[in-house]
């Protein structure tokens, strides 16, 4: 019979947030091969909102990774620079 380990599971909170989430502001460490790094975002949305997403990015000539980028860049701007 095997012991069990006491391995970081897939649902543990991290003890700091803060750095768990900024850990994915790094850049890959590859030689220029990637020239950009994106994250992955899931979202759980109906169907009906899946299609119409869809259609509107259909209609402007784009693509929904595209059009969803643009919006969450716009809710959400940039604050780096900002003075308090």
């Amino acid at each position: 019979m095997t012991t069990r380990t006491d391995k970081r599971g897939f649902a543990t909170r991290p003890v700091d947030p803060d750095g768990w989430i900024r850990a994915g502001d790094t850049r890959p460490a590859r030689d220029g091969a990637a020239a950009t790094h994106s994250a992955r975002l899931t979202i759980d949305i109906t169907p009906e909102l899946r299609g119409r997403i869809k259609i509107a990015a259909i209609r402007r000539g784009g693509t929904v990774t595209d059009m969803l980028r643009d919006l969450l860049a716009r809710e959400f701007p940039d604050t780096s620079g900002e003075r308090s």
